[in-house]
């Protein structure tokens, strides 16, 4: 009888334990999928799947992209060439002048009265100059009969000499003081722009002082001064004479430039020398450019990025930089699919990067098959299955264009 309750007991009340006899059934359940898994080995897969780009020679103008700051094509400090006071100021500060226009004007006063006076000191002696030349003339006929004596025509003839060389020196003191009062109105030497002025009206000024009145900057054509290292230039000029890079022509000395808000210059620029002198401290020489400045647009003291063409190659080889691994220490490399369809690793050399590709200098072929997706899913020696690159994308071609870089990596 005692059984028979128990069981009655334990029937009426189990539906107060059932969820936690379904979350030991549920618990039991993954446990028994767990365990299979564990115990059974992943689906097999296929050959993986690689895109990859095959390499050929391509024609590309090879440019370097150096720092240069622009400069003035012509600079003229204006200074005083005699002492004075300041009468006017004729200019506009920041305005554009023009060759021989009047920019000061010192007080002539003294000058013009120094020049009357030069003047009339000319006109003295040329008014006693025919006295005395016909007096000579006289005595020199006269002592021809023995009228008169030697020593008086030799002091007629002496008198008349030094009377001529004190006309020229006073011709000479009146030049100078002609070339003094053209000195009083300070003129514009160059065509250009003008700064500011250093001296108001009043203001005495002293002929060649250390401290110019106003500077004169001409603007249109305007240089560029770019600093290249001699490392660079060396490896430069081996390039053209190996033959690995050639000249490209009239379009050689063509520079561009990118201004401080990274948009380019709309004008080409000439380059015009290049310095034989190393400066010690930085170790390169400055290449100057010539660029043309009709709008202003360039100012002097400007930091810039020229754009220098060191030549061309004809037989480039350019893969995407996607393509391009590197060990533990760093040495570039890259991952092929040879004849069989199985993936090689090729150490390469890297002359530099290129928009978003890099020119190799050695270690591919024409016609390799370079990995550039799917890398992490393969090793070299394993079989694998190409697809083209790029399939949804376009890809814009570099052959025969213009590129860019700023520095050299091996």
């Amino acid at each position: 009888m005692q059984c028979n309750e128990t069981y009655m007991l334990t029937k009426s009340n189990i539906h107060r334990y059932y969820p936690l006899f379904l979350l030991l059934g549920i618990f039991l359940l993954l446990m028994t999928v767990t365990g299979c898994k564990q115990h059974g080995g992943p689906p097999p897969q296929g050959t993986p799947e690689v895109a990859v780009v095959t390499v050929y020679p391509e024609r590309v103008v090879i440019t370097t992209e150096l720092p240069g700051r622009t400069s003035a094509f012509r600079v003229a400090e204006i200074r005083p060439q005699v002492n004075g006071l300041i009468l006017k100021r004729a200019f506009k500060e920041g305005s554009d002048v023009n060759e021989e226009d009047l920019l000061y004007q010192i007080d002539p006063a003294p000058y013009q009265a120094a020049y009357n006076q030069a003047k009339a000191a000319v006109a003295m002696i040329e008014a006693q100059l025919p006295a005395l030349r016909g007096r000579e003339k006289r005595f020199k006929e006269l002592v021809e009969s023995h009228a008169v004596g030697q020593q008086d025509y030799d002091d007629a003839l002496a008198a008349l000499r030094q009377l001529e060389a004190h006309l020229k020196a006073s011709k000479a003191a009146m030049e100078s003081a002609e070339i003094n009062l053209s000195y009083t109105p300070i003129k514009a030497p160059i065509s250009g722009r003008i700064g500011r002025s250093n001296i108001t009206e009043g203001a005495l000024v002293t002929a060649y002082q250390p401290i110019a009145l106003a500077t004169i900057q001409q603007l249109d054509p305007i240089y560029v001064d770019v600093p290249q290292s001699t490392a660079e230039l060396l490896r430069l000029q081996n390039r053209l004479k190996n033959g690995s890079l050639n000249h490209d022509g009239a379009n050689q000395n063509k520079v561009k430039i990118i201004l401080e808000d990274g948009i380019p210059y709309p004008l080409e620029g000439t380059l015009q020398f290049q310095d034989v002198t190393v400066d010690p401290t930085t170790g390169s020489v400055i290449l100057r450019v010539v660029f043309p400045n009709p709008e202003g647009i360039l100012l002097p003291g400007m930091f810039v990025r020229a754009v220098i063409i060191e030549g061309v190659n004809e037989r480039a080889i350019l893969i995407p930089q996607q393509g391009i691994s590197r060990t533990p220490k760093g040495d570039p490399f890259t991952l092929i699919v040879d004849a069989d369809n199985k993936v090689q690793q090729r150490m390469l050399t890297l002359d530099r990067a290129i928009g978003n590709k890099w020119l190799v200098s050695s270690g591919l072929n024409p016609g390799d098959r370079v990995i550039v997706e799917g890398i992490q899913k393969v090793r070299p020696g394993a079989p694998v299955k190409v697809i083209p690159f790029n399939a949804g994308r376009k890809e814009n071609p570099v052959a025969g264009k213009t590129v860019q870089s700023s520095a050299t990596i091996n």
